[in-house]
């Protein structure tokens, strides 16, 4: 089973809506989300009544019209965010350093973002994800992950305009 996972779109427009069309070709079983969409507007392209796939989603730093997420994302919530899909234990929140160690010791995947940097590497058993930021506004590089969750086992993807 496979899955798309990014982080702070920071309202780009063409990399965010570019990411979901590839997640869309490559059909992935669900996408995931680690914060910063920024505005409403933006989360609509990931919202249930466009996108047939389940999507997780948690509020980032930059989140700041959190009602209006809400609204377009009934899901989304503060993290950390722990669901069991594919047989995998996942856990999603926006930083890192806002997750406890008990939080973490189930999981198998832990996704982040806010730090804008690529981070696809195993720890203790365990694949700690960043998959970077989908905006490009920080590196210049536009990247989200496709993760097996079968494997267990992540490629970074560049997004372009």
């Amino acid at each position: 089973m496979k899955i798309g996972v990014l982080s702070d779109t920071h309202d780009r427009l063409p990399t965010f809506r570019r990411a979901i069309q590839m997640f869309r070709r490559l059909e992935v079983a669900a996408i995931w989300h680690a914060g910063d969409y920024v505005a409403p507007f933006a989360a609509k392209l990931i919202a249930a009544d466009v996108l047939p796939t389940p999507v997780f989603c948690c509020y980032g730093n930059n989140d700041g019209e959190r009602k209006g997420l809400k609204g377009v994302l009934p899901g989304i919530v503060d993290g950390p965010l722990t669901v069991k899909l594919g047989g995998r234990t996942i856990v999603m929140h926006h930083f890192i350093d806002w997750l406890k160690p008990p939080e973490i010791a189930p999981a198998e995947l832990v996704i982040t973002g806010h730090t804008h940097q690529v981070v696809n590497e195993k720890r203790d058993g365990k694949l700690m994800l960043n998959p970077g930021e989908c905006c490009g506004w920080l590196t210049e590089r536009c990247t989200v992950a496709i993760v097996d969750l079968d494997t267990l086992e992540a490629d970074i993807v560049e997004v372009h305009e």
